[in-house]
């Protein structure tokens, strides 16, 4: 048993987690299978009156409150939430559905200054912003088992191995866009909430005892003071395939194409893979086809697809066919920062080395510290900082590179000298 676990032992009673006390545990090491909430289902909000319990129950809270979202990826235009759920000590947990309370900063509100549990915090805070609920302070348990050194850090690998309870996970790809919400979904989601708090406290405490509970109070603070993403330039751009694509004239069909998609998927709110596949967009760029029946023959564009479809992406090909050679797109602008690794040996020996260097010498730092390579810091900043060092390599000029590249305080004080001595020696 690992410290976190026996930490997590004297946890297990706690509100907030575990079984209901009416529940035998086994003695033969398995993980104790979670069926139920504590306190049974929670019924779901959808209406302000409700909301309004809601809130009220979770001010008169205590302690930090467990959150998650859940939204229809893949079934629905965008990454909106459909369900939130919520836990604190002293208000039990909720249920909330955002479609019929699509407002929830009053709820954010009452929570302001309060830490915020969350698992893989990244991918629901834009979701929760949307609908009013923004965190100035966080714990992140997936996080926090990277910096941890834990080999799997999904949320129920994490409830097993540190608490030693099994979690359901058969629900995390359905669309919860549906309404009425099923009851095994509704017991899935909420089961999601009802360890999070112990499992941060568990966490915390295998955190301090390895030294890196300051590490991760700093990683914590970044995902928190992050400003929203900006959008994409051009995303029609990441299209799947897109690498097969080299002539403007076919680059002006996969625009066309995907922007024509982007606009029936968010009419009719399906994810735009629905309405057309990546490698449907692929295929009529690279054929370029002149009618409707030279488009239907191309893959994706089959028997099933009626002829008024068929009429509005023929319609999308004839526009990029008929664009002046002066409004096509342009090639993919140079990205910033270095060139691909790939291509070092050629274009820069010497940077190339230092890269090598660096990379062995992360490499051992990260093994030595049990934690993953890309926490200890990023492979991006590694590549910036071989392909164009300082002038003078020292202590101070690769901490100041390294803080304009945005690593934190802890990465710098950590990878600072293993970085000087493999730069010093490349250069030899």
């Amino acid at each position: 048993m690992t410290d976190a676990q026996e930490t997590a032992a004297d946890l297990r009673t706690t509100t907030g987690g575990g079984p209901p006390d009416d529940v035998d545990v086994p003695s033969d090491g398995l993980p104790i299978p979670l069926l139920e909430p504590r306190e049974g289902i929670p019924p779901v909000v959808a209406d302000q009156d409700s909301l309004a319990r809601v809130i009220a129950a979770f001010a008169a809270g205590t302690g930090p409150v467990a959150v998650d979202a859940e939204r229809a990826s893949g079934y629905r235009y965008g990454q909106r939430a459909y369900l939130v759920q919520l836990r604190r000590e002293g208000a039990g947990s909720a249920l909330i559905d955002p479609v019929g309370c699509p407002d929830l900063s009053g709820l954010g509100e009452v929570l302001a200054g309060t830490e915020w549990i969350l698992h893989a915090a990244t991918q629901d805070l834009p979701c929760l912003r949307e609908i009013g609920m923004v965190p100035t302070t966080l714990f992140d348990t997936e996080l926090a088992g990277r910096l941890a050194g834990f080999p799997r850090v999904g949320l129920g690998a994490m409830v097993e191995s540190v608490l030693g309870y099994a979690l359901e996970k058969g629900h995390s790809a359905v669309d919860w866009s549906t309404r009425p919400l099923p009851e095994p979904w509704l017991r899935y989601a909420a089961l999601d909430v009802e360890l999070l708090v112990d499992l941060r406290d568990a966490l915390e405490k295998e955190l301090d005892r390895q030294g890196k509970l300051d590490w991760a109070r700093q990683e914590f603070d970044a995902i928190a003071s992050a400003p929203p993403a900006p959008p994409r330039k051009d995303p029609w751009r990441r299209t799947s395939g897109m690498h097969k694509v080299r002539r403007r004239r076919q680059m002006a069909v996969v625009r066309e194409l995907w922007e024509t998609r982007d606009r029936i998927a968010q009419r009719r709110d399906v994810s735009p893979g629905k309405v057309l596949g990546d490698a449907a967009i692929i295929e009529a760029a690279l054929a370029v086809p002149a009618t409707v029946h030279a488009l239907s023959a191309l893959p994706g564009y089959g028997q099933r697809m009626g002829r008024r479809q068929l009429d509005q992406w023929m319609a999308a090909v004839d526009r990029a066919r008929a664009l002046p050679e002066a409004e096509l797109p342009q090639p993919g602008a140079t990205p910033s920062g270095p060139p691909p690794p790939r291509s070092w040996a050629d274009k820069d020996p010497a940077a190339a080395a230092r890269l090598s260097a660096a990379r062995t010498a992360v490499s051992a730092l990260a093994e030595q510290l049990n934690l993953p390579q890309e926490n200890l810091v990023t492979p991006d900043t590694v590549r910036r900082l071989c392909w164009e060092p300082p002038m003078q390599v020292t202590a101070a000029s690769v901490a100041e590179a390294l803080t304009e590249f945005g690593a934190r305080p802890w990465q710098i004080e950590q990878v600072t000298v293993p970085l000087v001595t493999a730069l010093t020696a490349a250069a030899v």
